[in-house]
């Protein structure tokens, strides 16, 4: 028994032993086994240390260490994972230039996810700085300064990975040559729209929630970004303009005016007698006068305009006291029909297109034939 034991033992000390890529296999299960036990720890780190935290500052006065605890918690957990591969890589034995420049990327990375995160948790206070420049745009102000900010951090971490590795950033791009030219020349429109967006910034031509005309675009302004702008149609079809043709081309901004423009001609027919055209004209004036959604500060035009071809035309042009279009649409309704009360009043009626055929005299007709009227 005792030899059979020995056996078995000598077995599975070969069996053990045996290389997987050079390295024993016991070696991997246990690197296996440690990088899960800081798996393990990472679950506890999560549900009980950071409960304990979040109770701890809770507590305080100031929200600035909840912000501050939120912002480190998933670079906090990702490093138990870097932890572990460090770990298993020594029990692995693997050392070398790549493995040292690989566990330093993944610390630069952590290091970088903190200010990524930073961006997000701090934004209250990027808007409450963007409202310096115009509490109007201050939203998209700090939309633009926030994105930047996140394109910056990006970049930094991977020029600082780069640098790791040995990769001098600026001696590379410089050696491009005719690449680093090309390369430029593919950047131009990206360069066109970022200065784009801080033109529409700067000039405060349109806000988020605008209703806006751009061209063939138009629509409800949804973002203003770094290259791009959103625009939401009334087909609620997602409309991305670049930032360099909205810059380029007029914009046209509903929601800037104060007022909807109501111009129209009544038709009145050809046997309506003077005195009841002048009648009619004075009564709409005094009614749009009188109307309370009608603006008295706008022009307001009421004259009998022309002959037509088949109506005596009335002009009207007048403005309402308001640019949403509901209520200009209920307004202008309840201007139409007191005109047709007007006009029904005074005797007369609205003209529709038509032709009338004067014979001035009838042809002379064989005998025996005669023309009925």
């Amino acid at each position: 028994m005792d030899r059979l034991l020995k056996l078995l033992d000598k077995d599975l000390a070969l069996f053990f032993e045996q290389p997987i890529f050079g390295i024993s296999l016991y070696k991997w299960i246990l690197a296996l086994s440690v990088f899960l036990l800081f798996l393990f720890l990472r679950k506890i780190f999560t549900y009980f240390v950071i409960k304990l935290l979040r109770q701890a500052v809770r507590k305080t006065k100031t929200k600035l260490d909840d912000k501050i605890l939120k912002l480190l918690i998933a670079p906090t957990r990702y490093l138990f994972i870097v932890l572990g591969i460090w770990s298993a890589i020594n029990i692995l034995g693997l050392k070398g230039e790549i493995v040292r420049h690989f566990i330093k990327s993944l610390l630069i990375v952590a290091v970088f996810w903190a200010f990524y995160n930073a961006v997000n948790i701090f934004k209250a206070e990027i808007y409450k700085f963007s409202a310096k420049f115009g509490k109007e745009l201050s939203q998209e102000i700090g939309n633009f300064l926030i994105k930047t900010l996140k394109a910056l951090v990006v970049v930094l971490s991977v020029v600082a990975v780069l640098q790791e590795w040995g990769i001098n950033v600026s001696a590379f791009v410089a050696s491009l040559g005719l690449g680093g030219l090309a390369f430029a020349l593919a950047a131009k429109d990206t360069v066109a729209n970022l200065f784009g967006g801080l033109t529409i910034l700067a000039d405060k031509s349109m806000k988020l929630g605008d209703w806006v005309k751009i061209g063939s675009v138009e629509g409800i302004v949804e973002d203003i970004g770094l290259r791009t702008s959103k625009i939401r149609t009334f087909e609620k079809s997602l409309i991305t303009v670049p930032n360099s043709y909205i810059a380029n081309n007029p914009i046209e901004n509903f929601s800037r005016r104060q007022n909807r423009r109501i111009k129209m001609y009544i038709g009145l027919t050809y046997d309506t007698p003077v005195k009841i055209i002048s009648k009619i004209v004075e009564e709409i004036r005094y009614m749009l006068i009188r109307h309370p959604r009608i603006d008295k500060n706008r022009t307001l035009l009421v004259y009998f305009d022309e002959f037509g071809e088949s109506s005596l035309n009335i002009f009207v042009y007048t403005f309402t006291d308001t640019a949403d279009w509901e209520e200009y649409l209920a307004i202008k309704q309840d201007v139409m029909l007191k005109i047709m009360e007007i006009v029904e009043k005074n005797g007369s009626s609205f003209a529709f297109p038509s032709e009338s055929i004067y014979i001035e005299k009838f042809p002379e007709l064989p005998n025996g034939f005669k023309i009925e009227t």
